[in-house]
């Protein structure tokens, strides 16, 4: 009996042993095992009785499960159990379900198939749930290693970590101020959180654009702060198409075109991208030699000294630099071959 197999008995076997067609149905549409998971407002409907009245059920419904599960009298959910916590201590002993149904199944689960596995870790004694809202993934965790209050705490304390940082942290660095056997349990228990998100290694609060770029913009930014180096335009898309971006699909000329707007990308050659943050300023080649003189003495510099300094700020070939050094307007040589600004 393959995985998939063995998670399906166990449900049936959970469902059959509720007496009552209309426990069944209750427990069915709330957990979504039918494909749609329902509200107690509209499943009290269905059923002509309030919603407190669907709630008061589930709940002795699920004490009733728990117990025959803790008494071994649900065939199967031993086996399940087995399958569920085997990954679930490859994966750092708590995933998200939508993480841990896809591992076992090896596919991309359904909304029942994730339904299920909610549904069998809200019964098991030997598993933990996280259920869902604005801060936490829906998870499962193994029983022995933390309740559901545990492990939303130490996700809070791994949000607080980063916030505190300021900054991005690898599983490493955060292992350095956390007390876990292993950074891949860090891992596990940042991914239940919904404040946090993560790229290229790095874990910081979803807001950060840096770990949760949400726009073309930030995408770059994300390539070229990764990459350390000026890039042309063509290789930037290229990077953002192999990344590891939810959304990759994006044109060259999207890309060239934000370039230019943002003022955190400076040309420095014929298509080639730098950060400002890296020293770069904006401006023509005769903008940056204006510049490097305006730093000079009244002696200017030397032409060699110029193509040097303004080569570090530009991909450009040297005879661009002295092209422009023949502009009488802005700059008057000095002697053989030093330079000064015009008066």
């Amino acid at each position: 009996m393959n995985n998939a197999e063995t998670i399906a008995k166990a449900i049936s076997n959970s469902l059959n042993i509720i007496e009552q067609e209309r426990e069944r149905e209750i427990i069915s549409r709330r957990f979504g095992l039918n494909g749609h998971k329902e509200t107690l407002e509209q499943i009290g409907e269905m059923l002509s009785i309030t919603r407190e009245r669907v709630r008061q059920l589930e709940k002795a419904i699920l004490i009733r499960l728990r117990i025959a599960a803790e008494d071994g009298k649900i065939s199967d959910l031993a086996a399940a159990e087995k399958v569920i916590i085997r990954n679930l201590t490859e994966m750092g002993r708590v995933a998200r379900v939508n993480d841990l149904a896809k591992k076992i199944l090896n596919k991309e689960p359904n909304a029942t198939q994730k339904a299920e596995f909610s549904f069998l870790g809200e019964i098991s004694p030997a598993l933990s749930i996280v259920s869902e809202n604005d801060k936490y993934h829906s998870a499962i965790g193994i029983a022995e290693y933390g309740t559901e209050k545990d492990i939303r705490n130490k996700t809070d304390e791994i949000v607080s970590v980063i916030k505190a940082n300021k900054a991005p942290m690898t599983a490493d660095d955060l292992d350095e101020k956390l007390n876990y056997e292993h950074p891949s349990q860090i891992e596990a228990i940042a991914g239940v959180s919904k404040l946090l998100s993560t790229l290229n290694g790095q874990w910081g609060l979803a807001k950060w654009p840096t770990v949760n770029p949400k726009n073309i913009r930030d995408k770059i930014f994300v390539v070229l702060e990764k990459r350390k180096e000026p890039m042309h335009f063509n290789d930037i898309a290229k990077a953002i198409s192999s990344s590891e971006f939810k959304r990759k699909d994006v044109t060259v000329q999207a890309i060239h075109n934000e370039l230019i707007k943002d003022s955190r990308f400076v040309l420095i050659g014929r298509g080639i991208y730098a950060l400002d943050s890296w020293g770069y300023s904006k401006g023509t080649v005769a903008d940056i030699i204006t510049k490097i003189l305006k730093k000079a003495d009244d002696e200017g510099l030397s032409r060699k000294e110029i193509v040097k300094q303004v080569l570090k700020e530009r991909k450009v070939k040297e005879t661009t630099v002295l092209l422009n050094l023949q502009n009488k307007e802005l700059y008057t040589r000095v002697g053989k071959d030093h330079y000064k600004l015009s008066a």
